[in-house]
């Protein structure tokens, strides 16, 4: 497979459908299972990192035990095109928005937000994102999770 001018092989895809579901395998784990030394493993895992195909690792937070029992998708309508940047910049200062996208469809705007409860939702939505200037919003909660997964790697698929 092709990124730009970097190819990614075999090897990559065994080292990245590894590391999708647990960031904090060990490098020897995947090296052994990848029949290559700890130390080939390092260097693929820094080239995929330099070439941008791995942006970090993380911990996922339960927000419901921190006390974010709320979660909502709000799709945001905004006055006017020339506001995006300033409207997503304003948006980056909130805390509970956690993910913003540019869409297509009706909405300009789309963003994933944690509140503690319905109350701090409605409070939040007054207080922080109809200063921003929005036309309008329109909120859908999320009762709960269903799952979540990382994207497939499968590079033969490739066409």
């Amino acid at each position: 497979m092709y990124m730009g001018r970097h190819q990614l092989d075999a090897l990559d895809e065994k080292i990245l459908k590894l590391i999708r579901t647990n960031a904090r395998i060990p490098f020897l784990e995947v090296a052994r299972a990848c029949n290559v030394s700890g130390a080939a493993i390092h260097q693929r895992f820094q080239r995929l990192v330099s070439m941008g195909v791995i942006k970090g690792s993380e911990f996922v937070i339960d927000s419901v035990k921190v006390g974010y029992e709320t979660c909502a998708y709000i799709g945001i309508f905004l006055n006017s095109p020339g506001d995006f940047a300033s409207v997503t910049e304003a948006l980056r200062q909130i805390p509970e928005v956690v993910e913003c996208h540019y869409t297509t469809g009706k909405y300009d705007l789309f963003i994933k937000i944690y509140a503690r409860n319905n109350q701090d939702l409605l409070s939040i939505i007054h207080r922080k994102l109809q200063p921003l200037g929005l036309s309008r919003t329109e909120s859908l909660i999320s009762f709960k999770e269903a799952f979540k997964k990382q994207i497939p790697i499968d590079f033969s698929e490739e066409g």
